[in-house]
């Protein structure tokens, strides 16, 4: 297996004078200037005491700076440790504490809230905007950041040269990112993830789905998370794309306007987004009632549905080749219209435990409500007397898999096997080609009082599908099902019903179409929509 910092070094001479990283409507930077970056902080990092081996804490909006802090803490061999920005500062500062931090990389406006003798491990704190210094514990980290050019022309009285890198690759077992995610269930764990468990990740993307000459690759996902981290910049950008950082919230309006000016050649994006796109501007028009019947002629259902897919792509910049979606399953009525349209679109499957791939299959031979197959350098089981047709856990060894959680000895245990295999918690089934198909999390089954297994996850995709609903989460109360609701907004304009009584046709009609043993009892209204994860997936310890 090769090592990333290998892939990353070759990308960066062989692109020396061409854009690297930028901002989308902002600064660029050649592979150059990215590795005159890299080589700055490294001397920094030396001249503050800092080891190989040593951690440094990152937390901000995507941006090229973000970017080349992750690239040169990891040449240097120390550990990374993203942290994401929407946490409060006071998460921040607590996670920095914990993964005891040497440095820490932040946003001024993020540190003027933050204590320094809650953090005695942090020698400096670095703006993630611009490299300036905003925090010092001592005058030698002061005057050796006042003296940084004096530093670099002394040790590169050239510049740098492309034979001037020579990243280490040579250690793939070494430790090198610990991730901190909130989850969906639970409180935050500090991930830890090895090169090996990077490197093979990166190997299957850029081997898997190549990088296109002159590629342009748009980041939008918070790289603090693994999902972007290695799939919206790392892996693109050792392939030979530029990255193009959004660095703002992803609304419609910005999405549209960035997708036509970045071009991006392949869209990595969560269901959410793509089932808002579909509901909100596909199906309003295939459910009129001439539409229904225009579709039902085979015809006129290809020459209607080639328009859709070609507003669909263009939409998109025109170039993407392929549209992946990972982080939670997608409706089965949003991924009809998808194949119906013909939009190359693939669903994949991963945890950031396996940073983060666990399965994915090419558009081409993507089995419909499947998340792809096994890959590379990996191997899955279900727990399951008969895997083909009794839903078990998930289980997964190899590559990918990390060597554990920080400092907590209690949860690394419990979440492998005997055996070393790691439970991932989620429920599913494997046929015989290998193609996985998930039916929920083992957290969140319901057993109904006649002993049938109840997952929430199919119900609630049912229920997305129904007119006023924007979103779901079905809980179990009094040995009943609730279903509560967050309210489509777009839809209920000009309503001249209460929503209340609005949302209980759409119960009855959601009941219609599921068994008895998962009918919903009541609807219940969530004000304001519900909170979700940095994956666009919904909290579902706050509503339990």
């Amino acid at each position: 297996m090769e090592h990333y910092l290998t892939r990353l070094e070759t990308r960066l001479v062989r692109h020396w004078n061409e854009p690297a990283l930028s901002n989308y409507r902002g600064a660029s930077f050649t592979s150059a200037e990215v590795a005159e970056q890299m080589t700055r902080l490294h001397l920094l990092f030396k001249a503050w005491g800092v080891k190989p081996g040593d951690k440094i804490a990152i937390s901000g909006l995507n941006a090229s700076h973000w970017a080349m802090a992750f690239l040169a803490t990891a040449t240097y061999r120390a550990v990374v440790v993203p942290i994401l920005s929407d946490f409060t500062n006071e998460n921040i500062q607590t996670l920095t504490a914990h993964s005891e931090s040497r440095v820490l990389f932040t946003e001024q406006k993020k540190w003027s809230d933050m204590d320094p003798a809650k953090l005695p491990n942090v020698l400096a704190v670095v703006s993630v905007e611009d490299f300036s210094l905003i925090y010092a514990a001592n005058e030698q980290i002061a005057e050796s950041f006042a003296q940084r050019d004096e530093l670099f022309q002394k040790a590169f009285p050239k510049g740098v040269q492309k034979g001037n890198l020579g990243f280490s690759s040579d250690r793939l077992d070494d430790l090198a990112v610990i991730n901190y995610t909130s989850g969906t269930t639970g409180a935050p764990k500090g991930i830890m993830l090895t090169n090996r468990n990077i490197s093979s990740n990166i190997e299957f993307g850029v081997t898997k789905i190549p990088v296109p000459q002159n590629a342009r690759m748009m980041s939008m996902l918070p790289m603090a998370h693994m999902y972007g981290l290695a799939f919206e910049f790392l892996y693109p950008f050792c392939g030979g794309a530029q990255v193009t950082f959004l660095g703002r919230t992803p609304s419609p309006t910005v999405l549209m306007a960035a997708f036509a000016e970045i071009k991006p050649y392949i869209l990595i994006t969560v269901p959410l987004v793509m089932e808002k796109i579909i509901k909100g501007k596909v199906m309003p028009v295939l459910s009129k009632p001439l539409m229904r019947v225009l579709t039902k002629i085979p015809v006129l259902k290809g020459v209607i549905f080639k328009k859709i897919r070609e507003q669909i792509m263009s939409a998109f910049g025109g170039n993407v080749c392929m549209v992946i979606m990972g982080g939670a399953a997608l409706n089965p009525t949003v991924e009809k219209v998808l194949r119906a349209a013909g939009i190359p679109y693939t669903v994949g499957y991963g945890m950031t435990e396996c940073a983060p791939l666990v399965a994915y299959e090419h558009s081409s031979t993507f089995k419909p409500g499947s998340c792809g197959r096994i890959v590379t350098h990996n191997e899955i089981r279900v727990d399951s007397s008969d895997p083909q047709r009794k839903v078990g856990e998930l289980q997964v060894r190899g590559a990918n898999v990390m060597i554990g959680y920080y400092k907590n000895e209690e949860a690394t245990t419990a979440v492998f096997t005997e055996d070393g295999w790691l439970r991932t918690g989620d429920l599913g089934v494997i046929d015989a080609a290998g193609n996985i198909f998930i039916r929920g999390r083992s957290k969140c089954m319901i057993l109904s009082s006649n002993g049938q297994n109840i997952y929430p996850e199919e119900i609630e995709a049912k229920l997305n599908t129904m007119p006023y609903v924007a979103e779901s989460l079905i809980v179990e109360r009094d040995k009943r099902l609730v279903a509560l609701v967050a309210p489509h907004e777009e839809q209920l304009k000009g309503a001249t019903e209460p929503v209340e009584e609005l949302l209980e046709q759409t119960r009855k009609m959601a009941n219609a179409e599921l068994p008895m043993y998962s009918q919903i009892a009541k609807i219940e209204i969530v004000e304001g929509g519900f909170v979700h994860t940095p994956k666009h997936s919904i909290k579902r310890c706050l509503y339990a």
